[in-house]
Order: C-alpha cells, then structure tokens, then sequence
C-alpha cells in the first residue's frame, strides 16, 4: 500500500487491529416468541449488582430496600429502572389515525411535556419519584439507577440524591503512542438519493488514497490506517418499495445505489482498511444490534482482505486504543424522548449511564435478547463515535477513576462534506472537507 508523489514514495502505515463485535451478534441467539421483559430483567440484574458495589463508598449508612418495603419517613436507598411517564409519547393508535386522516398529521421532533413524570420499578413494585433533583426532562425509561430518599405521606418517594454507575473500568493507553496515525470516520454517504453529489465522494476518496494534494498533503494520506463508514451509505428511492412486485427496471433501479457504493469502496479497500456499519437507511436488520451488510452486496470490495463488514455497534481496538460507536440511531432516539445542550452531551449521558441505547426496546427497536443485554458498556472505550449528526461536535470527557473518553458527532456526509480525520490514539486532529 503506497501512496504516489512526484518525488517520493510514502509507505502506508500499518496498525495492529482486533475486532470485538461478536457481543453483537446474534447468530446463536434463537427466538421462541419470547417477550421484552427478559432483557430487562438481565439489565436490571448486571446493573444492580455494579450499583450495589458502589453503594458503600456513597452512602455506606443507609439501608438498601426494596420499593415494596419503604416505609413512610424512612431513608433509604433504592435501586431498579426507571419508566417516564409521557403525555405525548406516539402510541399504535396514533399510527392508526395517521393512516386514517384526510391529511397528514405534524410529525414531532421531540415528545417532552411539562405534565411527564418519573417512576421507578424493580420486581417488588414501582413508586412514583418527587423531587426537584431528578430532572424528567435528562433521563429516559429503561436506565437503572440507585436513589437516596424518603417514601412521603402521599405515597411518592422523595429523592435527595441520585447514583449513576458512571463511567466503566478503561484499558490503559499505550505509554508510548510512537508515530501519528489517523483514523478516518465518514457517515451519511446516502449514495443513491437525488440529491447527492458523486463528485463529492470520489474526492474524498481520491485525498485519502493520496491521489489528491501536494507532497505534504499526501503524506498524512499515508498516515490514515483505517477508514470507518458509520451507517446511511445508500439511500433507496421509497417509491419503490411500496409492497409490490417489482419489475426488472425497478429491480435495477433498486440496485444501483449498492452498486456505485461498491465501485467506490472498491477504491478505498484497495489503499486502506475499511469498516462498514449498517444504518437504518442501508439494506439491513431494521432492529438493534444492526447485523453486518452481507458482502455479496459488495462484490468488488470484499474481494480485498481490507473490507470489513462490521454491525452497529461496533468496537474495535486499534493498537490498543478502544474505538466504540453506533450509526446514531441511539442519540437520534434520546433526542425524541429527553432535552440536552447538544448531541455530545447525549453520548456522555450513555457512558456515564453504562448502556448505549437505555431507550430499547421500549422506543427504539432492538432484538429480544434472553440473559444479557449488548448495549452495556463493560468496558470505557478511548474514542466514541457516533454517525448521521446534523453537524460535527467534539469533546472529551474524564472519568472519576482517570478515564479520558473522545465524544465525536460525525456529521452527514451528503449534506455537510465533511469526515472527521482522528488521531489514532484518540485526540482530534482536523475536520477533512
């Protein structure tokens, strides 16, 4: 892998890469009509166990109950899921008037209402949560938390203090980062749609093979030692698929997206290690964990040992820095159902909370896993990405224990221009238009 110059020739950069998405497989996973209830329950019990762990070094004077066993003026801990109540949360009966109506109804951004409510659950029971500290507008239902607090007289309990799980246990960085390499993230190609710009894309693939740009320019080209496509490659003309048969025009109108994608990852995967996430507009599983794009969609690029058709999630480690993201259906559904400054501090909330999508199964589709639940995040990761963003945001966060996490926004390729270019050992280093 050699990048060109008029007067040089640079070596491509080498990385030592390991995959672990095989938590998000579910290939041996088998569904015998099983309920939501399941996952969690599983949730609730891997969390529970880390928040009773924590709970000494917190509030070591304080009983842990049940909510069946509060007691009136007694203070306590309790521990278990939260539900929030929402007033203008969409139902199948809205989807049925929708269907229904003359004209079509307004579609909402955002379903948060003054009147919403929170509640907390475990096997015992739910009691409803009181108090100015617990902010319905910040959380969702499905997260698990420990709460310091007193059952009232009206049979609500009054929160004085909140405990997260925060931020998990993080590998430790390599002490010596040796030479610069970089990691390119792109996402919202949307090959396919009417208004896309092919131009635009085979630039971008022309600069970081190092077909583009000076001497200088071509020499952090060779420096690139993996290239991530974060979901919405291609973009399918809903018109047709309206159920219906389709005929052979239609069929190669169907296709053809796919097939411009591939002869353009053909070019990456020649140069440069490539991953591919699903997103919820590519021919894939609609339901989290989005399974792997199948590599006959590809044929020309998957012939390269290079091409890597990945889920969504996806972890990987790039000579020991953890790289974890999604294709942002996960923030995308917080911002329905919850309020922040910016989508960055939507992704610290999934860390600190220890689970990327804390809103499936209940809002966001996911499969009915049995005894465990994918989306805990065991371990912290160094850079944490996720793709489809209305725009590019960056920030790192700290953990209490010494963990340093890189939160990037990448935004829609399509309609933006821009890929984010990251230091493989986690720090940002520009913005590639």
């Amino acid at each position: 892998m050699e990048v060109d110059s008029e007067n040089n020739l640079f070596q491509r950069k080498q990385s030592l890469y390991q995959s672990l998405d095989e938590s998000f497989g579910i290939q041996k996973e088998v569904y015998r009509g099983q309920q939501y209830s399941q996952i969690y329950f599983a949730r609730l019990h891997l969390m529970r166990t880390l928040l009773y762990s924590l709970v000494p070094n917190w509030k070591s004077h304080l009983p842990v109950c049940t909510i069946l066993g509060l007691e009136e003026g007694k203070e306590c801990i309790i521990v278990g899921t939260l539900y929030k109540y929402m007033k203008l949360k969409p139902s199948i009966l809205d989807e049925y008037s929708k269907e229904r109506s003359a004209s079509p109804l307004v579609q909402r951004h955002n379903f948060m209402h003054p009147d919403d409510n929170l509640v907390l659950e475990d096997e015992s029971g739910r009691v409803k949560l009181s108090g100015c500290l617990l902010l319905p507008s910040k959380y969702v239902t499905g997260i698990i938390i420990a709460l310091h607090g007193k059952e009232t007289s009206a049979g609500d309990f009054l929160v004085d203090d909140i405990l997260e799980a925060g931020l998990p246990q993080q590998i430790e960085r390599p002490i010596q980062l040796g030479e610069d390499k970089y990691v390119v993230f792109i996402s919202g190609l949307s090959v396919g749609r009417s208004s896309s710009n092919p131009l635009q894309f085979q630039l971008f693939v022309d600069h970081i093979t190092g077909h583009l740009g000076d001497e200088k320019e071509q020499n952090i080209a060779a420096q690139i030692v993996q290239v991530v496509i974060a979901g919405n490659s291609v973009e399918v003309p809903h018109g047709l698929l309206n159920g219906q048969n389709l005929g052979s025009k239609d069929q190669s109108r169907l296709f053809e997206p796919i097939k411009e994608l591939d002869i353009l990852l053909t070019q990456i995967a020649a140069s440069i290690p490539l991953d591919i996430m699903p997103g919820s507009s590519d021919p894939a599983n609609f339901s989290l964990p989005q399974q792997p794009l199948h590599r006959c969609l590809f044929p020309g690029s998957s012939a390269y040992n290079t091409f890597r058709s990945c889920t969504n999630p996806h972890c990987f480690e790039l000579d020991n820095i953890r790289f974890l993201g999604t294709s942002g259906q996960n923030i995308d559904d917080l911002g329905k159902y919850s309020e922040a400054n910016n989508n960055v501090e939507f992704m610290e909330r999934t860390l600190r909370w220890r689970h990327l999508a804390p809103t499936a199964p209940n809002t966001l589709g996911c499969y009915p896993f049995t005894d465990r639940d994918p989306f805990y995040v065991e371990t912290c990761p160094h850079v944490y990405f996720v793709g489809n963003q209305d725009k590019y945001e960056s920030s790192l966060i700290k953990g209490s224990e010494g963990q340093m996490v890189r939160l990037i926004c990448i935004p829609r390729f399509a309609e933006t221009g821009v890929a984010v270019v990251v230091e493989s050992h986690g720090a940002n280093r520009y913005a590639l238009c």
